[in-house]
């Protein structure tokens, strides 16, 4: 626009006035891509000062039912030790079996633990979760909305037991849970790059009995206080790396964002992924806008995180977000993107989901020919119908097809 501008005219402060111009666009600022670097500086959280004072916790759920009839995995984390267990359980099991769990695996192990972070999981977020808690004694620290990098920890040791899954079942064979027992303790036998050990040393401070360390058991007798004096200077060790660890990620990471704070009262857009659980070829779902709003900040949480005056459609939806999910609006304040037609989920999403088949053709090509339907998608209704490929809504959709259309006939 600048340069198209330029040529024919001219004023004093023209770039300016146009940037501005553009930045009040609410067409753009619903549709442009950003390009720049992702908003929030890495905030670090707290170093612990003892073993398994503070936890993390997280469930890997989706996974091949075993022949106990278990399909998920619930992964707890030392914070300070890097220590985990792996529990095996039921996606169906109810918040009262996985309390006496957490108290017969964790709590007598381990004692109760002062702050427990995780993800907004409808489990730990439940009354009943915070309630037990609250009772224990424990602090619930749940990740902001949409930013799982803040439950890092729980997070990458997944990543870790998943690999570790793959390969038993790959080169073994048989149900993952045989395999698991042997993986979790590999895992805490394993090196840590940021505690600089094993988290079994680093819990128990000395080396686990293993067929590669045989001579550490036996090992000279530590009487009195000069116990308690060892234990609490291999803990500040660990404390010590943990910080060096800490810091030299947050420097890596702070060079690829950019910080931004924004005002109480400020406008601002809410980024949505208009393209989750689309599996048409259609032009509506990747096409859909990819910010709502504005929205106007109500509080700040923390440093990098803000609470927002959602509408009622969106009540649904936790109100506070990490700063990348947003982007300062400077439209005219009675311009809105209504969100009547986008119908976003609880995950901050919309899914396009086909309702009905209401024709069908066939397309002829050189050397075949292909059977396509015409589809009436949930939210769109009339010349929104779009043509699709039949054996793939069959795949995908296949109780769509038990109702024939008058005049037509599926095979």
């Amino acid at each position: 626009m600048y340069r198209d501008l330029k040529q024919s005219y001219w004023w004093p402060g023209l770039k300016k006035d146009i940037a501005h111009f553009v930045e009040q666009c609410l067409t753009c600022l619903k549709v442009k891509a950003e390009h720049q670097r992702p908003y929030g500086e890495l905030q670090s959280l707290e170093i612990p000062v003892w073993k398994w004072d503070e936890i993390m916790m997280d469930l890997v759920t989706g996974l091949p039912q075993s022949p106990k009839g278990h399909d998920a995995i619930w992964v707890i984390v030392d914070r300070l030790t890097k220590s985990a267990h792996f529990l095996p359980i039921k996606e169906t099991y109810s918040l009262e079996k996985l309390a006496r769990l957490y108290i017969d695996e964790i709590v007598t192990r381990h004692g109760v633990p002062s702050s427990i972070v995780s993800n907004r999981d409808a489990r730990f977020s439940s009354a009943f979760w915070r309630s037990l808690q609250r009772e224990l004694g424990s602090q619930l620290k749940l990740s902001t909305t949409y930013h799982p990098q803040t439950d890092g920890q729980s997070e990458r040791t997944i990543q870790t037991l998943e690999d570790m899954l793959r390969a038993c079942v790959i080169d073994f064979k048989g149900s993952w849970e045989i395999h698991l027992p042997l993986i979790e303790f590999s895992y805490n036998n394993s090196y840590h790059a940021s505690i600089q050990t094993a988290p079994f040393e680093a819990l128990y401070g000395r080396k686990c009995r293993t067929p590669l360390c045989w001579n550490e058991v036996g090992e000279r007798q530590l009487a009195g206080l000069e116990i308690v004096q060892v234990t609490a200077d291999k803990v500040d060790q660990i404390i010590a790396r943990l910080k060096s660890a800490q810091d030299r990620q947050k420097m890596y990471a702070d060079k690829r964002k950019k910080p931004i704070e924004f005002q109480i009262g400020d406008k601002v857009m809410l980024k949505v992924s208009p393209w989750k659980g689309v599996v048409r070829f259609g032009k509506k779902g990747k096409l859909r806008p990819r910010f709502v709003g504005p929205f106007i900040i109500t509080r700040r949480v923390g440093e990098v995180a803000y609470e927002l005056d959602l509408p009622e459609s969106l009540r649904g939806i936790h109100s506070t977000f990490y700063v990348s999910n947003l982007k300062k609006c400077l439209a005219e304040a009675d311009i809105v993107v209504p969100l009547e037609d986008i119908q976003v989920d609880e995950n901050l999403s919309y899914i396009e989901e086909p309702v009905a088949i209401t024709d069908l053709k066939i397309k002829k090509l050189r050397n075949k020919e292909i059977r396509l339907v015409k589809v009436q998608w949930k939210f769109h209704q009339g010349q929104e119908s779009t043509w699709e490929v039949e054996a793939d809504m069959k795949f995908q959709y296949p109780h769509l097809f038990s109702n024939k259309i008058p005049g037509t006939e599926f095979s």
